[in-house]
């Protein structure tokens, strides 16, 4: 019989409800491929607060408005009453402290609960820390779905490229400022292509995070700190966001062979990281002029490969859920005794 793992998923917007969906979609897949398998046994949001069913949520219980179950106080008391294995953290992202998704996988490794989480706010401001207590209570803290959605940048070094140097790498992470640069390249000014972008569920009702660079600056954050092994906060970065553009300027430039991207960038300097994120003129012969829609792109430079690169296309939400479920198998698998 296939060995079953205790899930608790916190957070239960777009992102959580996807997670759902896909672990239901994979679950024969998991047992037949991997020889494992899963119940939900753990729910919890703002509005619904800690949730708790031993004996497993139906799924159309968790895609429901009210899916029951035992209630907690706090955290700490719903991952002992769902005895989850693993955690799943997709709360909503505080920039500047990382909170209160740090204290949530704090909490689930001290319970020896593996932590997997979509959240930047934990990996750049508690990554050596929630890393070293993951490894102290025998469990993991994997985060793939924090940059790029599910596409494996983070395992692709822990695992495929461990024997490397990363020297730097630039590229376009931020799908928002590539949406309202091309609706501001066909005319549209700054605010209405804001406003196309919200219209579409690409921006925020709030976009301040993405067109300031604050968003892109996260990013840069968490992968210098985890692939290059320097501690850069997102304050740290050089920042420059798209406000400064007119339609116009943005026009023009792609009528001249050179098309306006919010690039970010981050380069090895001795024992430190430069860090930097600003909209430049990138001529078209270059990958990242070719990037549209809200796809991204990162190239790396390596002491092996001059220029490794990444780019995924359109990405939906099933690409986050899907970097939340590899983070799972890998932390299930380390459990497993090698062969």
């Amino acid at each position: 019989m296939p060995r079953i793992y205790n899930l608790a998923i916190l957070g239960c917007g777009n992102v959580g409800r996807s997670l759902v969906k896909l672990l239901d979609r994979k679950r024969d897949e998991l047992s037949s491929k991997h020889g494992f398998t899963f119940r939900i046994t753990g729910v919890a949001s703002r509005r619904l607060g800690w949730r708790a069913n031993l004996a497993g949520f139906e799924i159309p219980q968790l895609l429901s408005s009210e899916p029951g179950g035992e209630t907690s106080l706090n955290v700490t008391g719903w991952l002992r009453a769902s005895r989850a294995d693993v955690m799943f953290e997709a709360s909503s992202l505080n920039f500047e402290t990382g909170q209160p998704a740090i204290e949530h996988i704090r909490a689930a490794l001290n319970n020896r609960t593996h932590a997997v989480s979509a959240n930047k706010g934990p990996v750049v401001h508690a990554y050596r820390e929630l890393t070293d207590l993951a490894n102290q209570r025998n469990r993991r803290f994997f985060f793939e779905s924090s940059v790029m959605d599910g596409i494996p940048i983070f395992a692709m070094f822990r695992e495929g490229l461990q024997a490397i140097e990363l020297r730097g790498f630039a590229g376009i992470l931020n799908s928002t400022t590539n949406v309202i640069l091309a609706e501001m390249e066909q005319g549209r000014s700054f605010e209405d292509a804001v406003k196309k972008a919200q219209d579409l569920g690409v921006a925020e009702t709030d976009p301040s995070a993405d067109i300031d660079g604050w968003d892109a600056a996260v990013k840069i954050s968490a992968l210098v700190t985890v692939l290059m092994g320097v501690e850069l906060k997102p304050q740290q970065v050089k920042r420059e966001g798209i406000r400064g553009l007119t339609s116009e300027m943005v026009r023009q430039a792609r009528e001249g062979g050179s098309p306006y991207k919010l690039i970010c960038r981050a380069q090895r300097k001795g024992n430190s990281v430069e860090g930097s994120v600003a909209p430049e003129r990138v001529p078209f012969l270059n990958p990242l002029a070719q990037v549209s829609g809200t796809s991204s792109i990162i190239s790396f430079e390596t002491d092996i490969f001059p220029g490794l690169t990444v780019i995924e296309e359109n990405p939906g939400l099933d690409a986050t859920a899907y970097g939340m479920l590899t983070d799972f198998i890998s932390a299930v698998r380390s459990e497993m005794p090698r062969s």
